[in-house]
């Protein structure tokens, strides 16, 4: 679970920008939306519904806030008509990028996606080029001071996880789709408090990239996540820690 374990690393990193950008509410409005729309206004009927829900709390949003984004959903309140989308292609070094949008304009995402690719020495390819790379699974992070490794591994792998690893200061566990759930509710029934829990795209694989390389990915990456309609980008790439910290300085 290499994949996993990298790619939770820097998001996590990540996540301080991510959550100071005006825009991020917007995004998670959206997912809400669609939620709502596809499977009704309760969350307890809908997961789905319940895990953007979850995700806009983590992010502060207001409760009305989500509230009236449910009411669009529903059509109790006007709302734009999005649609999930994915954008694929390859980043410098050959990397594969999946990007999943929301967006209520397909003609208009798709030649601004194809742009930043671009501008980044990388490039958008056939529907199904790189998404055989990926493969659903949930991510659950505890921080490490939450719980000891005896209790992560008797509830983790009771409830059905595929592996846990200690990452820096937080518990990493990786699940399939199935068994979210019941270990986000192993952990709650525990009094053990998650940091995040998400479904996730992981890759099979990783591919090493050079200090150059790493830069202009995490620029591309940068550039994709701050664009309105993209919800989330996956890659394959790793980059060693000691070469992420020396970017970082």
């Amino acid at each position: 679970m290499a994949g996993h374990s990298h790619w939770a690393r820097i998001k996590r990193k990540k996540g301080a920008t991510d959550a100071r950008r005006g825009r991020l509410w917007s995004k998670l409005a959206r997912a809400v939306i669609v939620a709502a729309r596809i499977g009704g206004g309760d969350p307890e009927q809908n997961l789905s519904l319940r895990y953007a829900i979850d995700k806009a709390k983590q992010a502060n949003m207001p409760k009305d806030t989500i509230e009236n984004a449910i009411k669009k959903g529903t059509g109790e309140a006007g709302g734009g008509n999005f649609e999930t989308l994915y954008y694929e292609g390859y980043g410098p070094g050959g990397v594969a990028m999946l990007c999943e949008a929301l967006t209520d304009n397909r003609n208009r995402t798709a030649p601004e996606v194809k742009k930043i690719f671009e501008r980044h020495g990388g490039n958008t390819g056939a529907s199904g080029c790189v998404q055989w790379m990926f493969s659903s699974k949930g991510q659950i992070t505890v921080a490490v001071s939450a719980a000891d490794e005896d209790q992560i591994a008797e509830i983790a792998l009771e409830a059905g996880a595929d592996d846990y690893q200690q990452s820096d200061d937080v518990w990493e566990i990786t699940c399939e789709p199935s068994a979210f759930e019941p270990i986000r509710e192993a952990l709650a029934e525990a009094d053990i408090e998650t940091q995040s829990a998400e479904l996730s795209m992981v890759p099979a694989s990783t591919i090493t990239v050079s200090p150059e390389d790493g830069r202009k990915i995490l620029k591309l990456v940068e550039e994709l996540e701050d664009h309105d309609d993209i919800q989330n980008v996956y890659s394959n790439f790793d980059i060693p820690d000691e070469v992420m910290a020396s970017m970082e300085e």
